[in-house]
């Protein structure tokens, strides 16, 4: 029997700030290897990351996806216990960056998988995807792995991303989608001159704050049946100005939305563009936008693939998941367009902060929920 708990300390113990995760996906590699499991790794660009799979490639698949490398500790003195020394306490939680984000989910579905194809070899396959890329860019760590599984002939009929996905206990939450997220950065261009002789000049701050005042004076949407409306926010407005006496040449903000299916990055683009060549017209001033992507809106509608994820953890915590789309972005993103995937991890406490923690029972359980999940999905 693998300890899941025991590897998620051992798994702390490798120091993997994004994207150095070599350490830890070296020794999940051994381990895996060892247990059958067929393993290649599908680095990019400096970054590593694991595949392994156990069965017949083209058989029925099962996947789990998830990252070892972690955010930045801050000051290392602020912590109860050094951040990497993946300390277990007398009351049997572990301490360390990565403890609840999401070493200890890895180390359950490794686990889990390890110990049911011994137990009760399938027929079928068991598909691992592990990065080291998810708290950075993201864009050579759960997309190289599918990449490389596109070029290889690889495939999974569905898979579960052991990100955190309960807030307070465990069993409380599911995730199904995420809302898309996307940035604009937003440049207005006017003409400079003397704020006492304002008809010399177009400021363009006064086109900006018209333009950004529009854009949140009413709702994107209304929400639909899984989603909450859509959000946006200006995080940014700038014109680095030192003069009181001056009206600036040119102004900067930044606005981000969280959008739900109703929209997508492209709809919205055009949105906002149609928005800035308005102001433009009517200002005079000229509204740049340049848009960034970060995921669109996804879904994965309640059918058996949910409903059996739904009805396990329900057996094993005896609590009804509510089906969510909350939150922010995950590599469920990606996985989404390769497969059906839902996200069912630990609870999320603790994550990105000094004295990161998880209580290893927590660890074990979801352990078990993985393995009833690939029962179930194998019966």
């Amino acid at each position: 029997m693998i300890d899941a708990a025991d590897l998620t300390a051992r798994l702390i113990r490798c120091p993997s700030v994004t994207p150095d995760a070599h350490e830890a996906l070296e020794l999940l590699e051994g381990l895996l290897s060892e247990a059958g499991f067929e393993c290649h790794r599908a680095d990019r660009n400096g970054t590593p990351n694991l595949f392994a799979r156990w069965g017949a490639k083209g058989a029925k698949t099962i996947g789990f996806n998830g990252h070892v490398d972690v955010v930045p500790t801050g000051d290392p003195a602020s912590w109860t216990h050094p951040p990497f020394s993946g300390h277990v306490d007398a009351d049997g939680t572990i301490w360390g960056r990565g403890a609840t984000d999401m070493k200890s989910g890895v180390a359950a579905f490794v686990a889990a998988a390890i110990d049911f194809v011994r137990d009760t070899p399938p027929e079928g396959a068991i598909i691992l995807t592990i990065t080291g890329d998810e708290e950075g860019p993201s864009k050579d760590g759960t997309p190289a792995l599918l990449d490389w599984m596109d070029a290889n002939g690889e495939r999974m009929d569905a898979c579960i991303v052991g990100e955190p996905s309960n807030p307070e206990v465990m069993g409380e939450m599911m995730k199904i989608g995420r809302r898309g997220s996307m940035t604009f950065n937003i440049r207005a261009t006017g003409k400079q001159g003397h704020a006492a002789y304002p008809h010399k000049a177009n400021n363009p701050l006064h086109a900006l704050t018209r333009f950004l005042f529009e854009l949140t004076a009413e709702p994107l949407d209304e929400g639909t049946d899984h989603f909450d409306p859509s959000g946006l926010q200006v995080t940014s407005v700038d014109c680095g100005n030192p003069a009181s006496n001056v009206i600036p040449e040119r102004a900067t903000a930044v606005v981000n939305i969280r959008f739900n299916d109703l929209h997508t990055g492209a709809s919205l683009t055009e949105r906002l563009q149609a928005h800035a060549d308005r102001i433009t017209s009517e200002t005079g001033v000229r509204i740049d936008l340049s848009a960034d992507i970060s995921g669109e809106a996804f879904l994965t509608a309640p059918g058996p693939f949910v409903d059996m994820i739904r009805e396990v953890v329900t057996q094993e915590t005896n609590r009804q998941p509510v089906l969510s789309t909350s939150g922010g972005t995950s590599d469920a993103r990606y996985v989404k367009n390769h497969c059906p995937v839902v996200e069912f991890g630990l609870v999320g406490l603790y994550m990105h902060q000094v004295d990161e923690r998880v209580p290893a029972a927590q660890v074990n359980q979801l352990k078990t929920i993985y393995g009833r999940m690939l029962e179930r999905f194998f019966a």
